[in-house]
């Protein structure tokens, strides 16, 4: 008869390896994190962007058939109100930007409208932010410009 003293049977994997293992996959979650994080912005930033767009073709055929652009917000209510889209994404639960339509800075709402994509609200995705370009500015004039320090928020 053999002896079973001294062999051990092969039957799964030690702490020692699962402890290696577990440590591997923390440090590459931990160098993958940010990149991450960076792209989910990236990515709510374009699409707040080709919303604005989107919303400025909308205003620019109601100014064609009225005169005047239309201002607008996430809480306005009224004749032409729900026609505009106040969030960037499917939903406003999924969006992060809240997108709002007035007057230009130092002109009525007849002549010039600007769309501000501002991120984060109560009204949209609340823990979103975009620390780089804040809040998005689109003008009927044509000029795109963010409030943040970013030198390239607008691609």
């Amino acid at each position: 008869m053999k002896s079973r003293i001294g062999r051990r049977a092969a039957a799964g994997f030690t702490l020692t390896e699962l402890l290696v293992t577990v440590g591997i996959a923390g440090i590459l979650a931990a160098f993958a994190y940010p990149g991450f994080q960076d792209h989910l912005v990236r990515t709510r930033r374009t699409e707040a962007q080709a919303a604005l767009q989107r919303l400025m073709q909308q205003e620019e055929r109601y100014f064609t058939l009225h005169n005047r652009y239309f201002a607008f917000a996430s809480d306005a209510a009224g004749a032409g109100a729900p026609a505009f889209r106040w969030w960037s994404g499917t939903s406003p639960a999924r969006s992060g930007y809240e997108i709002e339509a007035r007057a230009c800075d130092d002109q009525p709402i007849e002549q010039c409208v600007q769309l501000v994509a501002t991120p984060g609200t109560p009204r949209v995705d609340v823990t979103f932010r975009d620390p780089q370009c804040e809040r998005l500015i689109l003008t009927s004039t044509g000029e795109r410009r963010a409030t943040g320090r970013g030198q390239r928020c607008w691609r």
